[in-house]
């Protein structure tokens, strides 16, 4: 079992990778999450998703720290590190294996693609493969590399299951996850859990109640929805904010070239952030840090709260 921890009415994260400092578009998730947070007069914490060690930077961990403390964003307690996790995930992945909910499998790319071509559904450019469920009655005699879940009503049933949610923000949302996604990996074959299987049980462990993230994100959220309903863990809400597009219209990442933020002076950064946000208010040119962060969370309250989520 997940420890128990006191519940608060509200308990959020932010959840940066490690593989450098914030961006512009890291800025908009972190000062979403911390508005919510502070506008429902809840726990705002952050953790640090370093399970994926090979793309992680030594030392990004400590300037990302340094940059939200810049900008007025502390948490309420000292951040968490899920490679320091390991020992958390292997009993939990332990749990899915004794219910029966888990499976090895030996299927490279090339034969997910081939298979699914045999069944008439090839993949677009530079999207993930739909798992076919190849080896999900045994692998065949093939060496097992990798860990699946299986995306079935039951253990003991091969009916698909579709997720339906409701994002705050994009309102109701629908995946077919079997047919779209299919049996996803927890463990990859390389030893090392994944961000689904970690930010999972993480997000129980932790008892947040509420996750404010990118839009970029949204379509891992029936996955994980499906993994809390087959730990039995609560599912949060969601709210998937507004990106911030680079030069070439794609999300603004350090993969296509996005620049560490300048924090000199934190308010043009944060101002930036909150217009993404749709947020609309007034401070003088000469306002305080905290003052700014005040008035952006009565907007954040006016905007999202008026209704209590």
């Amino acid at each position: 079992m997940i420890p128990t921890k006191p519940q608060h009415r509200y308990i959020g994260r932010f959840a940066p990778s490690p593989t450098g400092p914030l961006h512009a578009g890291s800025l908009v998730a972190a000062l979403a999450s911390w508005l919510d947070a502070r506008a429902l007069k809840g726990r705002w914490l952050v953790r640090m998703e370093d399970v994926d060690s090979p793309r992680c930077v030594e030392g990004a961990d400590l300037i990302i720290m340094r940059q939200l403390a810049q900008c007025g964003l502390l948490p309420d307690e000292p951040p968490v590190y899920q490679s320091r996790r390991s020992a958390l995930y292997v009993r939990k992945l332990g749990q899915l294996h004794s219910q029966g909910w888990v499976y090895p499998c030996g299927c490279s790319r090339k034969a997910i693609a081939a298979a699914l071509e045999a069944q008439g559904r090839v993949a677009a450019r530079h999207t993930e493969l739909a798992y076919p469920g190849t080896c999900r009655h045994g692998v065949h005699g093939k060496p097992a590399t990798a860990t699946r879940v299986r995306t079935t009503v039951s253990v003991s049933s091969d009916e698909p299951v579709t997720i339906q949610w409701n994002d705050r923000r994009l309102g109701a949302q629908q995946q077919d996850l079997t047919l779209d996604v299919g049996d996803f990996v927890l463990k990859r074959a390389d030893g090392l859990f994944t961000y689904q299987m970690a930010v999972v049980v993480d997000d129980a462990e932790q008892a947040i109640t509420h996750i404010v993230r990118g839009e970029d994100l949204a379509d891992n959220t029936p996955r994980q929805i499906h993994l809390q309903r087959v730990f039995g863990f609560a599912t949060p809400k969601y709210l998937h904010t507004p990106l911030v597009l680079g030069e070439n219209g794609e999300k603004l990442s350090k993969q296509n070239g996005a620049a560490a933020l300048e924090l000199d002076d934190p308010l043009p950064a944060l101002r930036a952030a909150a217009q993404t946000l749709g947020l609309q208010f007034d401070t003088p040119a000469d306002t305080t840090l905290g003052d700014w962060l005040r008035s952006a969370t009565q907007a954040w309250a006016k905007q999202w709260h008026d209704h209590r989520p």
